[in-house]
């Protein structure tokens, strides 16, 4: 019992010892840039391919809400500046951007994935914007 008690008070005096940001707090204080992006659609869906370099799964929030669709992705940046750069051109940076997206997109079925740093949402066309063939009687 005596371990276990001791074991959250590390893990409390380790929270207050280290800043934990929201999405929200740190678009306001943090360095943003958009990020490139692709759109492009087939019979079925829209497609938007996203680069956000340095990004990981765990570091993306997408919410669509007002018929906008927003993205924020956050780059650790503690293991990529703490090196002992000779030269460096890679710039860091948190990445955010905003769609306005109409009702032609099912928003209940978007579905994201990010790999190698290219985030890829699939967002499905309602049935009543795909092209469909008319039947002569």
């Amino acid at each position: 019992m005596e371990n276990k008690v001791n074991e959250i008070q590390n893990e409390q005096k380790l929270n207050e010892q280290v800043e934990v940001k929201s999405f929200e707090e740190a678009l306001r204080t943090e360095s943003w840039q958009s990020p490139l992006t692709d759109i492009y659609e087939d019979k079925d869906n829209y497609f938007l391919s996203v680069q956000m370099p340095g990004v990981s799964k765990g570091d993306i929030k997408i919410t669509v809400e007002n018929g906008n669709l927003t993205l924020m992705g956050r780059v650790n940046f503690d293991e990529k500046i703490n090196k002992n750069f000779i030269m460096r051109e890679t710039v860091i940076a948190n990445y955010y951007r905003k769609f306005k997206i109409n009702d032609s997109i099912d928003t209940e079925k978007i579905e994201a994935e990010i790999i190698n740093g290219i985030l890829t949402l699939t967002m499905p066309k309602h049935e009543k914007v795909k092209p469909r063939e008319i039947n002569i009687k």
